[in-house]
């Protein structure tokens, strides 16, 4: 058995406690369900292919944490993944499931907290905490040039695991910074709440995704 990169959380990670419990009990709860941290997902072609990298907020209690795949199981997949493969970041077909086939290209998808919190919503502790697995899951791509935070947490976390200060790199739907040598993209989450309540759009998303395939292919 290989050792997990220091990028990747042990499944029974201990450092976020009353994560480490909320799995715990969803572990009794679900025992076939995934209930772990949920890994980054890459593409066949592995790390070196990566040059975009999509930070989440944090794994769905019905979605990754019950797949093990991000985004998978829960409608926030459904428009990430169809405007990823409108896009070429994505080939196959997402049928909601880890066996689905569907493969990323140049493209890697992970959370800025790894396992599912109670109600969506890590607290701050947590979210530095798990920063100390964003900031090597980032440098493990050398060939990166983007990265797209889905979310003003994610945003601001990404910032500080750049180095930046999130004062100078304010989150703003559609926004573009330069921080630590890459450029930072950010888009409100692709949440049902979001866009049920009208604060995103498909054609708000579908702007972001063009707008960094039109910076990588520069």
């Amino acid at each position: 058995m290989t050792a997990l990169s220091p990028a990747e959380p042990d499944r029974d990670c201990p450092l976020c406690p009353r994560l480490h419990d909320f799995i715990a009990e969803w572990r009794r709860r679900e025992p076939s369900w995934f209930n772990a941290p949920v890994p980054t997902f890459l593409p066949p072609e592995g790390e070196d292919a990566v040059q975009l990298l999509i930070i989440g907020l944090a794994p769905g209690l019905r979605g990754a944490n019950r797949t093990g795949r991000p985004f998978t199981g829960d409608y926030a997949g459904d428009l990430l993944y169809s405007t990823l493969i409108a896009h070429g970041f994505a080939r196959g077909e997402f049928k909601a499931r880890p066996d689905d086939g569907l493969e990323l290209v140049g493209t890697a998808i992970t959370n800025a907290v790894r396992c599912v919190p109670p109600e969506n919503k890590p607290v701050g502790a947590e979210i530095s905490t798990c920063r100390t697995f964003l900031v090597p899951t980032i440098a493990r791509f050398s060939n990166l040039r983007a990265v797209l935070a889905l979310g003003s947490i994610a945003h601001q976390s990404t910032v500080r695991a750049l180095g930046g200060r999130v004062a100078a790199h304010p989150f703003r739907h559609a926004g573009q910074s330069q921080v630590g040598g890459l450029r930072l993209f950010s888009s409100y989450h692709c949440s049902r709440y979001n866009t049920n309540t009208g604060v995103l759009t498909e054609a708000m998303f579908v702007n972001v995704f063009s707008e960094i395939a039109a910076f990588l292919n520069t």
